[in-house]
Order: structure tokens, then C-alpha cells, then sequence
């Protein structure tokens, strides 16, 4: 993947839009903005969903200084840069497929014991040969993020949300849920690994 970032000058935009936004719309015009620049096959898709009216987007750098430059025309309300050297999830990335899959022939997956859930579809993984599948497919897609938080708090009405806990010095994929699911959001926990070090060694 690194090696497939240098080929190309590529990067990743976090975007929140308003809900007039239209991100496939605004990629397009990029794409045409990147044509009339000489580049050919440009790419500018979205590569994560992260949470209603959040998107990152991801492509040629002349794409997404496009799509910076013209923000309030595609109702973009913040745009930001990630510090990222390449357009992860999209086809820029295909160079690293086949070496991928590859590596991964050479690896034994077992079904896992609890549910785990693909970003490539945002469903479970079914079975070792389909966990394989979608790992060398989520390279060149785009993560659903979104779709996957519905997956996994998707319950009866009137069932209960289970508890929820992140641990990691960030609360970041807790500030997502909220967006996603309010009610599964309430039974969330930031958990500090690093704090609980800290309180471990004193």
C-alpha cells in the first residue's frame, strides 16, 4: 500500500457536509477538473462513511484541493486534510491486492469465536475463505463504517443495547456512535489504557 501511495500524489480529505451535500456529484466534478488537468483515470470517491453528513474522501491530490477550493458549492461545511500519505479504500491501492492475497494464502484464518463484522459490507464474517475474500477486497473499498455500526446494534424494539466499550487513549469511535445510534451510544464507556496503566504502577 505504501508503494502503491508513491506511484501516485494522493491523499484523503475528512469532509462534514450538510445534508444538501452531494459527495458522488462533487467527485465527479473533480474528476473532470483533474481530466482538463491532463491526468487520466483520475480517481476521487468516497473512501469512508464514517457517520451521517461525514465522509472522507480520497483520491488524486488535484481532486481534493478541488473539492477544498469549492467547498461551499457542494455544501461542504468543514473540510480537513488527513495525515495520511495515500487514497486508501479506492483503486489507487489495486498495486497491492495481489501481493495481499498472496500473503494471506500463507495464513491460516479460523472462523472467529465471537461476531465480527467486514467494513467492506458491514456484515459478519461467515467463514475463513470469506474472511480472506473481503481483506483483499477492503483495499480498494470503501470502509462502511456506518452501515456497520447499524449491522451490529440492529435489535428487536424494546431489546435492551449491550454495553460498549472503547479502549484506547481516544474516545473517537465513541463520538461516532453518538452520531450513528444515540440509544446505543448511552450504554457507551471510554476505557483510558493508559491512564489505567498509569493508576496500575502508583
Amino acid at each position: 500500500m505504501q508503494k502503491a501511495s508513491e506511484a501516485v500524489a494522493s491523499g484523503m480529505l475528512s469532509v462534514v457536509g450538510r445534508r444538501e451535500a452531494n459527495y458522488k456529484f462533487a467527485c465527479l466534478e473533480a474528476r473532470k477538473h483533474c481530466e482538463s488537468l491532463g491526468i487520466e483515470n483520475p480517481v476521487c470517491t468516497v473512501s469512508n462513511y464514517l457517520f451521517p453528513d461525514s465522509r472522507v474522501i480520497a483520491g488524486h491530490l488535484q481532486a481534493l484541493e478541488f473539492l477544498q477550493e469549492n467547498a461551499r458549492k457542494y455544501y461542504f461545511k468543514r473540510t480537513k486534510m488527513l495525515p495520511v500519505s495515500g487514497a486508501f479504500h479506492t483503486s489507487l491501492m489495486e498495486p497491492a491486492v495481489e501481493p495481499l492475497a498472496e500473503v494471506l494464502k500463507s495464513i491460516e484464518i479460523q472462523k472467529p469465536l465471537l461476531c465480527v463484522y467486514s467494513n467492506v459490507d458491514g456484515k459478519k464474517y461467515m467463514h475463513s475463505k470469506h474472511i480472506q475474500k473481503l481483506l483483499v477486497k477492503q483495499v480498494v473499498s470503501p470502509v462502511l463504517w456506518e452501515q456497520t455500526m447499524h449491522s451490529v446494534y440492529e435489535r428487536k424494539q424494546g431489546t435492551e443495547f449491550p454495553y460498549t466499550y472503547e479502549v484506547g487513549p481516544r474516545n473517537q469511535l465513541g463520538a461516532i456512535l453518538k452520531q450513528c445510534n444515540l440509544k446505543a451510544w448511552k450504554q457507551y464507556k471510554h476505557v483510558d489504557a493508559l491512564e489505567d496503566e498509569e493508576a496500575t504502577e502508583t
